[in-house]
């Protein structure tokens, strides 16, 4: 018998389009995870449109929906896979249900997407940073920040591993390059550690998507799954998913606003379901450097 993989994915839920666990459900599902979502907010839509309502999933609420679970004794998962939390009070739940499931299974991972800002700018209150950093982080195993300095400090924290998704760096290709690194902290038989640490380098594209960071968080726990060992695999396999989907994307989102025009951001959601084939045996475009 095949034995099952399953991920407790907590994450935002969005009505249209694809963001949160709409962006990492379907892509785990389609590499062969068994996915549980809890929904931290549903909405109409992302953030990014003129318009959204929608509801917010309470610290209180979320306790109620891993009470169920608990109660019917099938909270036994494999991963924990978070992304963007406003609240601090839902934060330090997500973190004391994470050491609950370790407890059950040590061997659990908890990969998480700490969504603080990006480009100087901060998506969240400044409250929720002390939770992130005494906190979370000495739970988390995988983590995918979006800047250089913190990988090595993260790794003293905790972590094993750690992929900056995006930084400041300069690409010795020029400003149209995005730079992403990555580090594994790995045990030698001996015991001693050795540390890997990867480079790579993916051209821009001009345009605004959302829901990349979360499929970016759930590809990169599914690559890590079948090459636990290979940062450099699991992160060429991890870019070159997303450069399929957002090359797909721009393109149908081009032809949809026709010619001179910038895409709606309905025209920009991620070609998720389209892209399934890629998402499965992605074609490698970007080569991770060895540092």
């Amino acid at each position: 018998i095949e034995m099952e993989c399953r991920v407790l994915s907590v994450q935002s839920h969005v009505v249209r389009g694809y963001v949160g666990n709409k962006s990492a459900t379907f892509p785990l599902q389609v590499l062969g995870f068994e996915v549980d979502s809890i929904n931290s907010v549903q909405f109409s839509n992302h953030t990014g449109y003129a318009h959204w309502k929608g509801q917010v999933l309470t610290a209180d609420e979320l306790n109620v929906l891993y009470e169920g679970i608990k109660l019917n004794n099938v909270n036994h998962y494999d991963y924990v896979l978070t992304g963007y939390t406003r609240d601090t009070s839902f934060l330090e739940t997500v973190v004391d249900i994470v050491q609950e499931l370790k407890r059950l299974n040590p061997k659990l991972v908890y990969v998480c997407d700490p969504v603080m800002g990006d480009q100087g700018s901060m998506y969240v209150p400044e409250n929720i940073l002390p939770v992130y950093r005494d906190k979370v982080v000495a739970v988390a195993d995988i983590l995918t920040p979006n800047q250089f300095e913190v990988m090595d400090l993260l790794h003293q924290m905790g972590p094993d591993m750690v992929v900056l998704t995006s930084t400041d760096l300069i690409s010795p290709h020029g400003g149209q390059f995005l730079v992403a690194l990555g580090s594994q902290k790995m045990v030698r038989p001996d015991g001693t550690t050795s540390t890997q640490k990867i480079r790579m380098e993916m051209p821009k594209v001009d345009a605004v998507f959302v829901g990349t960071g979360d499929l970016f968080a759930a590809m990169l726990l599914a690559w890590t799954h079948h090459h636990p060992k290979d940062l450099k695999a699991a992160c060429e396999k991890t870019v070159s998913v997303l450069h399929h989907v957002i090359k797909r994307t721009i393109t149908y989102a081009n032809k949809m606003a026709g010619p001179g025009k910038r895409p709606s951001p309905a025209q920009l959601e991620l070609r998720m379901v389209q892209s399934k084939k890629d998402i499965e045996y992605p074609a490698i475009v970007v080569e991770a450097i060895v540092l």
